[in-house]
């Protein structure tokens, strides 16, 4: 949880000299979160392939493993399913689209604002992007009460990238390979998806 705590801190703390001003624009224009994710990337790679247990597990999982991604699907539209009758303003077929980015929130904002206009748009920027936070912030929880497969599928597409070291720190390394076929098979079916939804 501490770790969590401080990657929050600094998200904070970044969100926050941004709004006010102080920082300077040629820190704003360079992206540095690409090559700190090469970097997370490269020793996240060191330690799967340093681990003798990561292709072990891979043996005796065989196809197994693509039950992963198939129950981050599932899990995520009868989640989002669900909760488009709590809002009136979002229909079924809407939040289905929004629910299909799978945190990749860049690719399935673009797609949804062109279909649907600038407000679905935002609304699956901010809930894909929430999904990411959540996994990033509450990895250590989600490990203790739901298992060591539910960071992954918590994290939906980010699990290739973004949260993959979170996810190894805590769940360990040897499901590096596991997390990143995962992120991949749902990064692919992210637009094939949110096309579906959003031309119903």
């Amino acid at each position: 949880m501490k770790g969590s705590l401080i990657i929050l801190s600094f998200f904070i703390a970044g969100l926050l000299l941004a709004y006010f001003g102080l920082v300077p624009d040629f820190l704003i224009n360079i992206d540095y979160s690409y090559y700190a994710l090469i970097v997370l990337m490269f020793f996240v790679g060191i330690a799967t392939g340093a681990n003798p247990k990561t292709f072990e597990m891979l043996k005796k999982a065989k196809f197994k493993i693509f039950l992963v991604p198939i129950s981050a699907i599932i899990g995520t539209l009868f989640g989002v399913a669900v909760v488009s009758f709590l809002l009136p303003t979002v229909n079924i077929e809407d939040s289905l689209a929004i629910g299909s980015g799978f945190g990749y929130y860049s690719l399935s904002s673009i797609l949804i604002s062109e279909v649907k206009g600038e407000y679905l748009g935002v609304t699956a920027l901010l809930s894909n992007i929430l999904r990411e936070i959540l996994t990033l912030l509450f990895t250590p929880v989600i490990l203790k009460y739901f298992g060591k497969i539910s960071p992954i599928a918590v994290g939906g597409a980010t699990s290739m990238d973004t949260t993959l070291p979170i996810i190894t720190k805590y769940v360990g390394s040897e499901y590096a390979l596991t997390s990143v076929l995962s992120g991949t098979i749902l990064t692919i079916i992210v637009p094939i998806l949110v096309a579906l939804f959003i031309s119903l």
